[in-house]
């Protein structure tokens, strides 16, 4: 860690022209590491976790036999799933469950496009500070930067995903009773809202684990640009 707070520290006394001239003449095993390398290192962690990981969500049961990122009912209508079930209805509980979660896997197709352009446009600076952060300072960068744009794609995909089954309009008079009844905490009745949130959510926890497992797990950094680049937080 000693390196890289040094190599880090350079800008305050030199200039940038300067500072390029001797990361690039260093040897690699000190601090021979230039920024474009620290940009395009975490650029390619970034790159793998969407690749190993949101490609998975994609995928029938992507989701729903996922259980870090399955989408459930909101807790004020949990009750409602445990009443079926306690009646014998579990299939159909299931069945509930998993429009819900069919939906989130078509939308987060929509993803990969917006994440590469978010990933190209990862600066030296972006990257010298997501180098130094936590364990998911890179998953948080990207969530930043994108979380606008993959709500606007994902929430009409679910709206349709769900209205196709007509998921929408059975929870949508589901939740309607339940709040008119006294002394419930209201529940937000906009069901693809909800849903659009969840999937939102899952996404950026699988990617987090692939960061968490590049920065933490030397057997991940399978290229030599991850070693070298997450070798320096080391």
């Amino acid at each position: 860690m000693k390196k890289l707070y040094i190599l880090l520290l350079l800008p305050l006394f030199i200039g940038c022209a300067e500072l390029q001239s001797i990361a690039t003449q260093l040897p690699g095993g000190a601090y021979g590491v230039t920024d474009n390398e620290i940009a395009l290192g975490l650029r390619q962690a970034l790159d793998f976790g969407i690749d190993k990981q949101v490609t998975k969500l994609t995928k029938e049961d992507g989701f729903f036999r996922n259980e870090l990122v399955r989408i459930t009912l909101p807790a004020e209508l949990q009750k409602v799933d445990r009443t079926l079930r306690d009646v014998g209805l579990d299939a159909l509980a299931d069945e509930g469950l998993k429009v819900l979660n069919r939906a989130a896997e078509d939308a987060v197709k929509e993803a990969t496009p917006i994440f590469v352009d978010a990933v190209k446009g990862i600066t030296f600076n972006d990257a010298r500070n997501i180098l130094l952060g936590n364990n998911t300072a890179a998953t948080t960068y990207l969530n930043q930067k994108t979380e606008a744009q993959l709500y606007s794609k994902f929430n009409p995909v679910i709206t349709n995903s769900l209205n196709k089954v007509g998921a929408t309009q059975v929870w949508s008079n589901i939740i309607d009773k339940y709040n008119s009844l006294p002394l419930t905490n209201k529940v937000n009745p906009d069901l693809p809202d909800y849903v659009t949130n969840e999937a939102l959510e899952g996404v950026f926890l699988m990617i987090a684990l692939e960061e968490k497992d590049i920065r933490n797990n030397l057997a991940a950094r399978t290229t030599d640009l991850l070693r070298k680049v997450f070798g320096l937080q080391d």
